[in-house]
């Protein structure tokens, strides 16, 4: 996978896929634009070097029809604040027009097409259409991590029609630190694995068995997981289908020397509720009809002591619902536990790195991966569409 310092830009139409699916508030206001910040480095470097600047991205889910409050336009305005430079909107992401406008421009020039999922054929992987986006190139450069675990039109089908394709330096980044950290890592490499569903993350379980030296298990997850053992876990979240897939992997892990850690501890309440009357009781003693909807002090402190010598921190999935306050004290003590490490840190998922921000410790986390989908398709060892088609 080439690098877009190793391409030759200067007069060349460079076609971006960039994710630029920010939020928006009613009135069509960006109210966070980390994603575009990320993706600066990148469009800046095509720009000095005279490239011809094309930046495409899909928003929201149009389901392939013109919806206004899913158009680019706010989006292009912002970017060109950002980069200080005018953009043009183009008024279609394809067509005979928007080929005019590509053609028309000139080195430094800056255009943004319009919501690729105007068209349904962007997330079918439409031959077609990937070839209608290919005409609009010279340079393929994909920078957009989040998206690049999707075979979709702008990702997989539009560079195998470009020869000449690259990872922008937002898209290297993301794989360099998970390489670093999953392939050649600094030993212990501690994993944390949180969230609602072992079924949602049953894959990076199992292949996270085979690089670990520790894993500590929290969230909902850990019900399913405690209550394999034998664990009253009460009206506790619990996949019950899943509860002999847990105990075998529970097996595993101790057949491999993985040392597991789970909770000791809760915050139970009898609602999913941040009006709830709560306890804080051991994982023994859950009441019946209570569910336990974060970890309690002594988890906290027992996690804390598990990760003291690590070297390698990977952490997917909150430890409890955090959005609500009562049950939010287990992941922002996380999030602070990793932030004030010595080991290599990386965040992945909407949910951790929203707990990151929520603790305010986003500056002392090693990397936060933009990817919650393409981050957890790397965890479970599979390859990436979007990489697999720059190769």
């Amino acid at each position: 996978m080439k690098s877009v310092r190793e391409l030759e830009l200067r007069n060349k139409r460079v076609l971006v896929r960039v994710d630029f699916n920010v939020p928006m508030d009613e009135q069509l206001n960006i109210t966070d634009d980390i994603r575009m910040r990320m993706a600066l480095p990148t469009l800046q470097y095509i720009r000095e070097q005279q490239g011809r600047l094309i930046i495409c991205s899909h928003m929201g889910r149009p389901k392939g029809k013109r919806v206004k409050k899913f158009s680019l336009t706010p989006v292009a305005s912002h970017l060109a604040e950002l980069l200080k430079c005018p953009i043009r909107m183009a008024p279609d992401c394809i067509g005979q027009e928007v080929e005019e406008l590509v053609e028309a421009s000139e080195s430094g020039d800056v255009i943004m097409l319009e919501n690729l999922r105007y068209y349904s054929q962007e997330t079918t992987n439409d031959a077609d259409f990937s070839s209608s986006l290919a005409r609009l190139a010279d340079v393929y450069v994909n920078d957009a991590f989040a998206v690049s675990h999707r075979a979709h039109a702008s990702v997989a089908g539009l560079p195998e029609r470009v020869a000449a394709k690259a990872a922008g330096f937002l898209l290297q980044k993301e794989m360099d630190y998970f390489h670093q950290a999953m392939d050649d890592p600094a030993r212990p490499l501690v994993a944390i694995i949180g969230g609602a569903k072992v079924s949602s993350k049953l894959g990076a379980l199992e292949n996270m068995l085979g690089r670990v030296d520790r894993m500590i298990i929290g969230g909902a997850m850990a019900n399913t997981f405690l209550k394999s053992q034998g664990v009253d876990v009460g009206a506790s979240l619990v996949e019950d289908d899943l509860l002999e897939v847990a105990r075998q992997f529970v097996a595993r892990a101790t057949e491999k020397g993985i040392e597991l850690y789970m909770p000791v501890d809760f915050i139970v309440a009898e609602s999913f509720s941040a009006d709830a009357a709560v306890r804080e009781v051991s994982y023994k003693d859950i009441p019946a009809g209570w569910m336990a909807l974060d970890i309690g002090p002594q988890t906290s402190v027992h996690f804390e002591k598990v990760l003291q010598d690590a070297k390698t921190i990977v952490w997917n999935g909150p430890m409890g619902a955090f959005e609500m306050a009562p049950f939010a004290r287990g992941t922002m003590n996380l999030c602070h536990v990793l932030a004030s490490s010595d080991a290599l840190s990386i965040t992945g998922g909407g949910d951790s790195n929203a707990a990151v921000k929520q603790a305010g410790v986003s500056d002392c986390i090693s990397y936060m991966s933009t990817g919650g989908g393409a981050f957890l398709q790397l965890m479970e060892g599979k390859s990436l569409p979007g990489i697999e088609a720059l190769k």
